[in-house]
């Protein structure tokens, strides 16, 4: 971790970042505060911006769990964020609809064919790796998440999924919270070139409840 945690829970001396501090604690209920609130609570005004836009993607979107999640790995996975990766690939195993197959498409660096997805899943997961890599979203791919059969309102709640995941891997891997950064799965090892950088032709490598 390149800057301190916060106590837990921190010291917080206005009304207003101690009725900050009680929202994030009542968001988290019995887990706790987590390393990346202990990070965040360094400026209260941001946590709580933070916990209303990721509640919002986690628990108020009309997104199948299965979706949710399969897009939040593979943010986590592209841009090499374990601390996200090691808590959301757990959630994702335990969704609905989901399973070990299933999971062994979403692992792989540049998967060429959906294997055991289904149609939306599949959809989902070349519509986070267009974003992730390369930010434009090619046409067909677009296409691919509306015949998937995706609503207007999931497209918007999948593409904000997508994104705000994206900052948080870049926020944990900046500052390398949970001290994760060189805490990759065993099997990464074997992809190569799985970072979003590397992928642009950019060079170098970027490198639950989780939000």
């Amino acid at each position: 971790m390149r800057l301190e945690y916060t106590q837990d829970p921190p010291k917080l001396h206005s009304v207003e970042d101690q009725r900050i501090l009680a929202k994030v604690q009542e968001s988290r209920a019995e887990l706790g505060l987590l390393p990346v609130d202990l990070v965040l609570l360094h400026a209260p005004q941001v946590a709580e911006g933070w916990h209303s836009l990721f509640g919002a993607i986690r628990r108020r979107s009309s997104l199948p769990d299965d979706i949710r999640e399969l897009a939040i790995c593979r943010t986590g996975l592209i841009n090499r964020a374990w601390y996200e990766w090691n808590i959301h690939s757990l959630i994702l195993l335990r969704c609905e609809n989901f399973d070990e197959a299933k999971f062994s498409v979403v692992k792989q660096a540049y998967p060429t064919s959906q294997g055991a997805l289904d149609d939306r899943q599949w959809a989902t997961l070349k519509y986070a790796d267009a974003m992730t890599r390369h930010v434009t979203v090619p046409q067909d791919v677009f296409d691919g998440v509306k015949e998937a059969g995706f609503t207007q309102q999931q497209i918007v709640e999948l593409t904000t999924t997508i994104a705000g995941y994206n900052m948080v891997s870049r926020f944990l891997v900046a500052l390398d919270i949970g001290e994760a950064n060189n805490k990759a799965p065993h099997w990464v090892a074997d992809l190569g070139g799985l970072g979003s950088m590397e992928s642009r032709g950019e060079g170098g490598t970027v490198a639950a409840n989780l939000e």
